[in-house]
């Protein structure tokens, strides 16, 4: 096998790997290498799915082959991937669980201290990043107002009256009111 081969075969199988863990929900840290791997373990088995699905000459036959072809590869590195979720990593492929940061697997630990080192907890990243910032918390969203703006209304009017309110900011609150 040439240079370029390896290169090339390698490079394939990062991009398999990586259409694999971008198939499958949830984190999936690991290192390049392993997605590679899994990309390439998928290449093997989706190609070997089409050669019995189509014979050793029609893999190439037409795009439609080689469009079956690369989704079979796919859902091979898929597999690949839920296996060492299910057996290494001992997380579910779905419901509870399955979007928390991984505990056991090739490079996790290192990944896990790497994150403390930072100041961020594994198991709740972004309350660690909001932590961090200060403590700030998205914008909840603003409750739809009613239909009937009576009470807001005759609010900003006691508000107008009592002198809390310029004419202008009276105007432009009732005005906003108004739009909605």
């Amino acid at each position: 096998m040439s240079l370029g081969a390896l290169i090339s075969n390698l490079v394939f199988g990062l991009l398999i790997g990586g259409a694999a863990r971008f198939a499958v929900p949830g984190p999936d840290p690991m290192p390049m290498w392993l997605t590679a791997t899994l990309g390439l373990l998928g290449s093997m088995v989706g190609g070997a799915a089409s050669l019995v699905l189509y014979g050793s000459h029609g893999v190439t036959a037409n795009r439609t082959h080689l469009f079956v072809t690369l989704l079979l590869e796919i859902a091979a590195a898929a597999a690949f991937l839920i296996l060492y979720r299910r057996f290494v990593q001992h997380r579910p492929i779905s419901g509870p669980g399955s979007e928390k940061f991984p505990e056991r697997g090739v490079g996790i630990e290192r990944m896990r201290e790497g994150f403390r080192r930072a100041g961020i907890d594994p198991d709740d990243p972004m309350g660690s990043i909001q932590a961090r910032l200060g403590g700030q918390k998205r914008p909840a969203q603003a409750p739809e107002p009613h239909p009937d703006h009576g009470d807001e209304l005759e609010k900003l009017k006691e508000l107008h009256d009592e002198g809390v309110l310029t004419d202008d900011e009276y105007a432009a609150a009732r005005e906003r009111l108004r739009r909605y």
